[in-house]
């Protein structure tokens, strides 16, 4: 199996999902709604904070979930228009908040074109809206490194459906097969499976632990700083096998 291009989730894969969201999602409920502290956090624990550790539990809403899906949950009392123009209203005009508070969870810029020179064709699929990972990128200075950015309102149906991986693949001329999606949630991993990804690639950078992760993907690392290292090593592999091909096959 050749695997020609890199799919990476956003949240928990490239950014901080933690330290950019919590701190963002109670800024803009007491900014929104007006809420107390204690009203925030009775709003955000069945969502998937743990106040405990003020991260968000694995499997959440809003661990892995769309703006709509987290709108839905929020505004239970408004209309499917109204909770289209808060979603649309949460991924652009909250856009300045959000990027007040991005951290990426590493230097990005470096781990990326690290992966394009080895030939690499690299995109983003998020259950964020696809205007909104568009501007993190932007303020990451990364967007040019990204032949693909896809959002939750970029195909019919969002992560784990499968139809980022295939509107990935449509895009790039590739198979679904040559594409390794990478993400930190067990919806980053179905979506490579129902989309058809030559590689399911889990990491530990998110809410979700090894024991999350292990069942659903073919690797699990600490971060992407590692997938240099696997990609390398799977090119040299490929290579040393085409070689000895060549050398058994060659008439002497």
């Amino acid at each position: 199996m050749t695997i020609k291009a890199v799919l990476f989730d956003k949240d928990g894969t490239l950014i901080d999902v933690n330290g950019t969201w919590v701190p963002f999602y109670k800024a803009m409920l007491k900014q929104e709604q007006g809420l107390s502290d204690e009203a925030i956090l009775t709003k955000m624990v069945p969502a998937g904070l743990d106040v405990e550790t003020d991260t968000f539990r694995a499997g959440s809403t809003l661990a892995g979930g769309t703006t709509r899906q987290i709108v839905e949950m929020w505004w239970p009392q408004a209309t499917p228009e109204e909770h289209a123009a808060i979603t649309w209203r949460l991924d652009h005009d909250y856009r300045p908040l959000a990027l007040s508070f991005m951290k990426p969870l590493m230097p990005l810029a470096p781990v990326l074109e690290a992966l394009k020179v080895q030939g690499l064709i690299l995109g983003v699929a998020t259950n964020d809206g696809e205007q909104s990972a568009r501007g993190h990128m932007e303020a990451l200075r990364v967007t040019p490194l990204f032949h693909t950015i896809l959002g939750a309102d970029s195909v019919e149906v969002p992560k784990p459906s499968g139809h980022m991986v295939k509107r990935f693949a449509e895009n790039t001329g590739l198979a679904c097969s040559e594409i390794a999606m990478v993400g930190d949630n067990i919806h980053d991993l179905e979506e490579a499976r129902n989309g058809g990804a030559g590689l399911a690639i889990g990491v530990l950078t998110g809410n979700a632990g090894r024991e999350h992760l292990e069942g659903h993907a073919d690797q699990v690392f600490g971060s992407i700083a590692e997938l240099q290292d696997f990609f390398r090593s799977r090119l040299c592999f490929m290579t040393l096998c085409a070689t000895t091909m060549v050398w058994r096959w060659t008439p002497s």
